[in-house]
């Protein structure tokens, strides 16, 4: 292997694959990318990373000499690329398996292993795929992940699930650990039936395609599913992982179809009481209570080590006096 690329360039595609390297160390060879050169079709530099459920494959512009591949320690050339000098990086692997490194006055020489030693990351082409805007997706996601249960032992909570309603053909996604639940639904351009039985996608997963998505790299994404893998495409990126196995509890049987309490709050002003009244909670369980009534809403918090606090909002709520408390 032996190849010219911008640094920005190879940056990048190292810093995209760092949350996805295993440090635990359980096999060694996870810590490292894959470094792949080729001449084929547009040719360039493929990274790929892969800690067994989620996996990350990306092509690089880059000039290619000589194709060829190893791997590396993921996190060791990312530091060097990163305090490197703002020019071209020259790669060039050797017979023993190092990397040799070049910046201008630089030089380097890490130690590698050969890649036929790494793990594939799974390859398939799935049949069908749906087309999603990365600007809902991105949203979607923000707005259910936190819900996710991080309880190893109830597995089948441990991700988000996604489908397509049957009624109103929205994209769907649905997080519960057990105590809260967070749906929400957009409407998606398209053709979206792939995606009909739906399917639970692991938290780690759906946040590094969150990051994707966060990159702007596309204005479009496409997604897939098959057997028990994920796919996520966007321009040179790949992203693949391994789906949660598991039946999602029915949790249309806990969201309320009739309410008699309904209330309309400004919701910039509402996360601004939030955020300061919980600065007076407690530091374990971060509650604080909500009381309607008199065309008020009244936010508080109360702690016996520091104090306490209290906010109110103005609405035009004129029934029966409720309070409710949120942890």
């Amino acid at each position: 292997m032996k190849l010219s690329i911008a640094k920005s360039e190879l940056q990048k595609g190292l810093a995209r694959i760092q949350a996805i390297v295993d440090k635990r160390n359980s096999m060694p060879i996870l810590a490292n990318v894959m470094l792949e050169a080729t001449q084929e079709g547009n040719g360039g530099l493929q990274i790929s990373a892969t800690d067994l459920e989620v996996g990350i494959r990306s092509r690089q512009e880059a000039e290619v000499s000589e194709a060829g591949g190893l791997t590396v320690s993921a996190k060791t050339l990312y530091e060097i690329v990163r305090e490197l000098p703002d020019e071209t990086v020259h790669l060039e692997s050797t017979a023993n398996s190092f990397l040799l490194i070049e910046c201008e006055r630089s030089h380097f020489k890490l130690a590698g292993t050969s890649p036929e030693e790494y793990p594939t990351l799974p390859d398939f082409s799935p049949q069908n795929t749906v087309t999603v805007p990365t600007g809902a997706l991105a949203v979607m996601i923000e707005r259910t992940m936190y819900a996710a249960s991080t309880d190893e032992t109830r597995y089948n909570l441990n991700g988000v699930y996604l489908e397509v309603d049957s009624d109103t053909s929205k994209l769907r996604l649905v997080a519960t650990d057990g105590h809260r639940l967070a749906m929400v639904e957009s409407e998606i351009p398209g053709e979206l039936s792939a995606l009909q039985s739906g399917v639970i996608i692991p938290r780690k997963g759906l946040a590094e395609l969150k990051r994707l998505l966060d990159e702007d790299m596309v204005d479009e994404i496409d997604l897939a599913f098959e057997g028990n893998s994920g796919l996520a495409r966007g321009g040179e990126v790949t992203l693949v992982m391994r789906l949660i196995e598991g039946e999602f509890p029915n949790y249309q049987q806990v969201i309320p179809t009739d309410s008699s309490v309904q209330v309309i709050v400004d919701s910039e002003q509402l996360s601004r009481a939030l955020r300061r009244v919980v600065l007076m909670s407690s530091q374990r369980s971060r509650a604080v209570k909500l009381e309607l009534g008199d065309r008020k809403l009244t936010v508080s918090s109360n702690n016996p080590d520091m104090g306490d606090a209290r906010d109110e909002l103005d609405n035009d709520y004129a029934g029966e006096a409720i309070s409710i408390g949120f942890m």
